[in-house]
């Protein structure tokens, strides 16, 4: 439910705005645009979460790691500064990244707290959950280089 959820906040405002822009010209904006405004909202969600439910988040890393909480309030600050940074053109291509980069490095724990069945997110139902989660994963990572005009990957395509 709660990766539907996300989904639905990550497109949404893509399809409502596309929809709206097809009526009304002041609202055609470039599909970029369109989709950095799910992608922000996105990431402006999850992050309130590692602020209101620290303790709950901390517990889907493993226990010799230290810092837990903190770890979780800087991950937060991180998708926050994400958030924003999607919208300064300078910084569009650096925050798509390292938004990009934050997605593949937090994996791990995602496969950990789906291992140890961690009740949080929907962890608790087990590797199973990961066959959702990962492809989710995925498609987010997909999304950020999309909306941030991101090409190194088409780059190495055309090299090849």
């Amino acid at each position: 439910m709660t990766l539907l959820f996300l989904l639905l906040l990550l497109v949404a405002p893509y399809l409502l705005l596309t929809l709206v822009g097809s009526y009304v010209a002041a609202f055609k904006l470039a599909p970029s645009t369109r989709a950095r405004v799910g992608l922000s909202l996105f990431f402006v969600f999850t992050a309130v979460g590692h602020f209101i439910r620290p303790d709950e988040m901390s517990a889907m890393l493993p226990t010799f790691v230290p810092y837990r909480v903190e770890i979780i309030y800087l991950t937060g600050i991180l998708e926050l500064l994400g958030a924003m940074g999607v919208w300064i053109p300078r910084l569009v291509k650096l925050a798509g990244f390292c938004l990009i980069l934050m997605l593949i490095g937090i994996l791990p724990t995602n496969i950990y707290s789906a291992a140890n069945r961690v009740d949080f997110g929907g962890h608790g139902s087990g590797l199973i959950y990961l066959l959702i989660r990962v492809p989710f994963q995925v498609f987010v990572i997909g999304w950020i280089y999309f909306t941030t005009e991101q090409k190194w990957f088409a780059r190495k395509l055309k090299e090849a």
